[in-house]
């Protein structure tokens, strides 16, 4: 139903997050760590969405992201690619950018950037690093771990 990195991109509104942001929140709570001590940190792309558009991204996904994102359309429609209908969850990263001074920097917003100058929708090292066969493929008994 969605091409591969079609799925991907979409993700990024709500709970991907690139290899590149990944190192550098885990390099920020290390750093951190003295003060902090232990914490738990939800490490996502920042989202765009407010608690306000919670339940009408759960009926129309594609609305919200137009308000914040309108020039994803033009782009999805250039690629072929379908924003999801619906979300239903949301994963915030404000604490872990709050308390560890964390800055990522690949969002939904950045991705439709570079894909607009012609760019590749992952980051240099995501690219450099390839797929290490980790994501779970679906049978019809049942997922299984690939690799």
């Amino acid at each position: 139903m969605y091409e591969d990195d079609n799925v991907k991109v979409n993700e990024y509104l709500y709970r991907r997050v690139d290899i590149e942001d990944a190192v550098s929140a885990h390099l920020q709570a290390i750093d951190r760590a003295p003060v902090i001590g232990f914490g738990r940190y939800i490490v996502s792309a920042t989202t765009p969405f407010s608690p306000a558009d919670l339940p009408e991204l759960r009926t129309n996904a594609p609305r919200v992201v137009r308000r914040y994102v309108p020039e994803y359309e033009a782009m999805y429609a250039r690629l072929g690619w379908k924003m999801t209908p619906s979300l239903d969850r949301v994963y915030v990263n404000a604490k872990a950018r709050t308390e560890l001074g964390w800055r990522p920097r690949h969002d939904f917003r950045s991705l439709i950037e570079r894909l607009a100058t012609g760019g590749d929708s992952r980051s240099p090292l995501a690219r450099l690093v390839g797929s290490k066969g980790y994501h779970v493929e679906t049978f019809a008994d049942g997922p299984y771990p690939v690799g």
